[in-house]
């Protein structure tokens, strides 16, 4: 079983990326918000896990161990495949989760592609208290948004082809209140305003 991977990053697409570890290149699906932010030719280690299929090997990588721990009871969900599993994670943080679930909040799951009213209810309903160590501490703290995470997210978000003024508005809007918050988290909030302004 492929747990880790530490390497170079040899390519980064939508949803996957191309590690090289000693040569040997590994294709690893991510999530969409991760893809953002990896580059090529920087060393970057992942957290994995490899699903075994019929027909297929197919390995999936993650921030850190917490991320693959919610993507594996994620897929223990009734009508929950990595697919979907991988959705719900691009869009929703470890903690975010764990307060929707706990919160039976269905409405949170609505911009997750490929997860409907059905499959938010059977998620809330079967991992109710099981995401409980989910809750992180990183969002506390009187920090206020660092001018460079904000502009790194300004410059992801140009990159997929919003307009720069839009992107500084939508960032804007994203860091108003939040602490402490590091750049996966403030470009899930402003793709999350992206998102709501169209």
């Amino acid at each position: 079983m492929i747990s880790q991977l530490t390497g170079t990053v040899s390519y980064v697409g939508a949803t996957r990326a191309i590690i090289t570890v000693g040569g040997v290149g590994f294709d690893v699906l991510v999530t969409a918000t991760h893809a953002l932010e990896l580059r090529v030719g920087a060393e970057l280690t992942l957290t994995c896990t490899l699903i075994v299929r019929e027909d297929s090997l197919t390995l999936y990588g993650f921030r850190d161990a917490r991320e693959r721990e919610v993507f594996g009871l994620l897929t223990s969900v009734t009508g929950v495949g990595p697919k979907s599993a991988m959705g719900v994670l691009a869009q929703l943080r470890p903690d975010e989760l764990a307060t929707a679930v706990e919160n039976e909040d269905l409405a949170v799951f609505k911009k997750v592609s490929g997860v409907g009213p059905k499959t938010a209810k059977l998620i809330t309903v079967q991992l109710k208290g099981k995401l409980s160590g989910a809750t992180v501490s990183g969002t506390t703290g009187g920090a206020t948004v660092s001018g460079s995470t904000r502009d790194d997210v300004v410059e992801a978000l140009v990159g997929l082809g919003t307009p720069q003024k839009q992107a500084q508005e939508a960032v804007e809007r994203a860091s108003e209140g939040a602490a402490g918050v590091d750049v996966p988290m403030l470009l899930r909030a402003a793709l999350r305003e992206l998102g709501g302004a169209r």
